[in-house]
């Protein structure tokens, strides 16, 4: 974003604001006096959301981001040199998917059903989905195909397929419709027959649904025919599809699951063919999750504890030479979500509540990192020194408090095309808005 919106950003300050809490007073920017960072509202209604971590929502251009917005549900374009913001599409049933990574079209579903809440984008949906492509210049509307079950998942790099899965049956981990402030509803009960939290009722019925072994494949269609065609057949839960940023034969999936029980972080081609696990586990209760590519496509980035809510590392294997470094970090810098710029210099993370798998009793920030390697001393090297793990450290910059934020929504941050921003969003203020901060400092805390 550029200086027409930190122009308008500066003209809405009278010195260093304090973000308010009531729901008619939100903010339009603020520097958070805790971090000295300068905090732009980027959405105009209450309810808009942006993109999930790892979706694309940046145009090839780095001038404009999509977001969902609510009442009536469709989709936003934000202009990020001016900050404006101007609806789209309108449809109850419309659910955002991604930016196309070449062209100047938003993907969106529509699904019949899906403005009331009851009917969600999953793999276990039979039902069937209709995507279309939206121009976001003009707003045109193109059907590009009708899924008969399942989710659609991402998009390669030329455009020319779509990748999504479906399970041969229905099945719901959630206990009811979603409250709108929040990401999901999970339930359960413990042994003692009093409700566990969120977080635990999370694992409860993930578990629940990974133990039901319900055969699923994995599809990708032809854009231009909307043909689809099987490339994956499996029993375990396939999830977090994603196409390489780089290579459009490349896909990373997740068996999902508990993450201590599962093998989680995949590679594959389209074809089917070349399946590697990407990361082994060398102790009982240790997880890797919410994997993502860097820009180049080069190397997979990781969640990584080990053990579970113990020891915290931000982790990357490169898929050409093998190379595997590992940020360790401490319990309050662990995120729920990290990203990486698009230069592949800064790291950010959406920090996470106490009761999250770190407990971190001082993690509601949103968090600017820069990882520092841990080098040999005095340059003796160990003779098999190129082929081990490589250490690192990973040092944060708070950006934002989220003292007032409720983790039952995931910030999932992401950097703006010019490495300038981090997009979040949240419900600090009350209702759900997306934000940004500025990665410069505006003034010291």
């Amino acid at each position: 974003m550029c200086k027409v919106l930190l122009t308008a950003a500066v003209a809405l300050m009278a010195g260093a604001l304090s973000p308010a809490v009531n729901a008619e007073d939100i903010p339009k920017s603020w520097i958070d006096k805790d971090t000295g960072h300068r905090v732009v509202r980027l959405s105009e209604e209450p309810g808009s959301r942006s993109l999930y971590f790892h979706q694309n929502a940046y145009s090839a251009d780095g001038n404009s981001m999509v977001i969902s917005v609510d009442n009536p549900k469709g989709v936003a374009v934000v202009n990020l040199k001016d900050g404006s913001v101007k609806r789209l599409f309108e449809d109850p049933d419309a659910g955002i998917l991604f930016m196309g990574p070449a062209s100047r079209d938003v993907y969106v579903t529509r699904i019949e059903g899906a403005g009331g809440g009851e009917v969600l984008a999953k793999n276990e949906l039979q039902q069937p989905t209709e995507v279309l492509a939206i121009n976001i210049d003009d707003g045109r509307v193109r059907h590009v195909a009708t899924v008969p079950r399942g989710k659609i998942h991402s998009i390669n790099k030329d455009e020319s397929l779509l990748i999504g899965a479906f399970a041969e049956r229905e099945y719901s981990i959630e206990s009811g419709p979603r409250h709108a402030r929040f990401e999901a509803r999970y339930e359960a009960t413990g042994k003692d027959g009093k409700p566990l939290t969120f977080a635990e009722a999370k694992e409860v019925r993930i578990n629940e649904r990974l133990e039901a072994r319900i055969p699923m494949e994995m599809f990708v269609v032809d854009t231009q025919t909307g043909e689809q065609r099987t490339i994956h057949k499996a029993t375990d839960w396939l999830n977090h599809i994603q196409f390489s940023p780089a290579d459009p034969d490349k896909i990373m999936f997740c068996h999902e699951g508990p993450w201590h029980k599962v093998d989680r972080i995949w590679t594959m081609n389209v074809d089917g063919s070349h399946i590697q696990k990407m990361h082994t586990r060398s102790m009982n209760m240790e997880i890797a999750g919410h994997e993502f590519f860097d820009h180049s496509g080069s190397r997979i980035f990781y969640d990584l504890q080990t053990p579970r809510g113990e020891v915290f590392w931000l982790a990357s294997v490169d898929l050409s030479s093998g190379e595997r470094i590992w940020r360790h970090m401490p319990r309050d810098y662990w995120s729920v979500h990290f990203n990486i710029s698009p230069d592949g210099k800064l790291f950010a993370g959406d920090g996470g509540d106490e009761e999250m798998v770190a407990r971190a009793k001082d993690g509601k920030w949103i968090y600017l990192f820069r990882d520092e390697p841990i080098n040999d001393v005095a340059g003796i090297s160990a003779p098999d020194a190129a082929s081990l793990i490589k250490p690192a450290t990973l040092q944060a910059e708070r950006l934002v408090n989220m003292a007032d934020h409720d983790y039952r929504l995931e910030p999932n941050v992401t950097f703006t095309p010019d490495n300038k921003w981090v997009v979040f969003r949240s419900n600090m203020h009350g209702p759900v808005h997306v934000y940004a901060v500025e990665v410069a400092r505006a003034q010291q805390p």
